[in-house]
């Protein structure tokens, strides 16, 4: 093969391989995950900002999110929570065989200051338990205060890659760190609310969970 022709082949193959990387960048987080169908039942799991305190039933992100999506959303947020209790909770829930889960929990254990390596643990074991369950997933990263505001823990997008599941960890900061999103120190309000279900919902369509 002459010099040219090597040199021809050689910008082909590398082409090729910047095509596919961009490929595989841009589908990354879409490959795998089943769209719901209209009768699909998603379960909204975790404390307060679950329950939807400080607001009433019908603004709490699940009942707006339902509204949005027509689909049926369990509300399954118990005010004041921590992650050893929802082990012990959660497969309740999961036998109601849920297409979708929206995970959203640890704020409480950061308030009680629990070792973060004791959340990761806990929120660990509940994503295996809803991977069991044949569910798809969504993890819902919980901020905490620090000297700079409210920072996402890390401990979640290191969950989110280690089990393959989707992962939302901007909304939550957004909110904590505005006063008018929030009901009190650290609840959302109504539009607060309405922000975190519009978060999820993008998230779902961003990944072709929702069309």
């Amino acid at each position: 093969m002459s010099s040219m022709n090597k040199m021809k082949l050689s910008t082909i193959l590398m082409v090729v391989a910047i095509v596919l990387i961009v490929f595989f960048n841009e589908n990354k987080n879409s490959v795998g995950h089943k769209m719901l169908g209209e009768d699909a039942t998603i379960l909204a799991f975790g404390d307060s900002l679950t329950y939807g305190f400080g607001v009433s039933w019908d603004e709490s992100y699940p009942s707006v999110m339902a509204k949005k999506t027509k689909l049926h959303i369990i509300n399954a947020g118990l005010n004041g929570e921590i992650t050893s209790e929802s082990l012990h909770r959660l497969p309740l829930y999961l036998s109601q065989k849920p297409d979708f889960v929206i995970l959203c929990i640890g704020g409480n254990d950061i308030l009680q200051k629990v070792p973060k390596q004791i959340i990761k643990q806990n929120i660990q074991k509940m994503v295996q338990m809803i991977k069991q369950s044949g569910a798809e997933m969504l993890l819902v990263a919980v901020p905490e205060l620090d000297s700079f505001g409210f920072g996402v823990l890390d401990i979640y997008a290191e969950i989110a890659d280690e089990y393959e599941i989707l992962l939302e960890d901007e909304i939550l900061s957004h909110i904590e760190l505005r006063r008018e999103l929030k009901s009190d120190y650290i609840h959302p309000n109504a539009k607060g609310y309405e922000m975190m279900a519009d978060a999820f919902i993008k998230v779902l369509k961003d990944n072709g969970v929702l069309e």
